[in-house]
């Protein structure tokens, strides 16, 4: 019995958790189809404000830079943390634990220190190169905050490979490259995807660090709406939103039920 009252409470603590979170983003969903201009009073059910959305020039340019930006930096910041969680991983114990820390600093950090910093690095370096901030230090930026995020999900999976297989690829003919390839990225690679996704949600959320280093001329989706909200909430704004939640959650879904597939595949072997 006590059992049962502890499974019913928890549900509805867990469903509590839920509705706190996920009603004001179900009530942004509903007012996006809100006819009227007021974005809190329900005026009746329209698409207008998706038509306005998709003839704006100023929010789909900055969600073409977003888009691209947050895909260039987690394919790179991909790359650049895997090499580095191989390259921690094979030192020593003490050496391997402070680089380890040293490397979490920008996940601990608060953004608007890394912003500052990058702003300030970037100024330096603007006066002695002749440049101006924009698209490449932003991306700069978040290649250099996405990388942690990749060493922090590739370093378990490292942890827990086993070594063996590598030589025992060589042995069996593969050389160095094909054995990486074949054995290490296959081992590792639940962790760099995992790493990838998080890069790129995190580089299409971030609004701090761009807002420092974006310069004058240039604007991503964050920058963009933030600016707008500073004037009026505009219901475009609602529209766009639920679009970005939509999709985010469609790719989450369809992750999630190709990894139940594979885990069944895996399981019948």
């Amino acid at each position: 019995m006590r059992k049962n009252k502890l499974g019913v409470v928890s549900k509805i603590y867990l469903a509590l958790i839920f509705l706190f979170l996920y009603i004001p983003i179900g009530v942004m969903i509903f007012m996006s189809f809100n006819s009227g201009r007021n974005v809190t009073v329900w005026k009746g059910f329209s698409l207008k404000w998706y038509d306005a959305l998709f003839k704006s020039k100023e929010l789909m340019s900055a969600l073409g830079n977003t888009l691209l930006i947050a895909v260039l930096a987690s394919l790179l910041a991909t790359v650049l943390g895997t090499a580095a969680a191989i390259g921690i991983q094979n030192f020593k114990n003490k050496p391997r634990a402070v680089i380890q820390n040293i490397s979490n600093l920008p996940i601990i950090s608060p953004d608007i220190v890394m912003g500052v910093s990058l702003m300030l690095l970037f100024s330096f370096l603007g006066v002695l190169f002749h440049f101006q901030m924009g698209f490449v230090t932003v991306l700069l930026s978040h290649i250099c905050f996405c990388v942690p995020f990749v060493v922090l999900n590739v370093t378990p999976r490292l942890r827990r490979m086993d070594r063996n297989i590598y030589d025992a690829a060589l042995d069996l003919g593969c050389n160095q490259w094909q054995a990486f390839y074949k054995v290490v990225l296959h081992e590792l690679s639940p962790g760099i995807f995992s790493g990838m996704l998080i890069s790129f949600t995190y580089s299409m959320d971030d609004v701090v660090i761009t807002h420092f280093t974006r310069g004058v001329k240039f604007h991503n989706l964050s920058t963009r709406i933030f600016e707008m909200l500073r004037k009026e909430v505009r219901p475009t704004v609602n529209a766009l939103s639920a679009l970005l939640f939509v999709t985010i959650l469609l790719i989450l879904v369809l992750i999630n039920v190709y990894e139940r597939r594979a885990e069944k595949r895996a399981a019948k072997r």
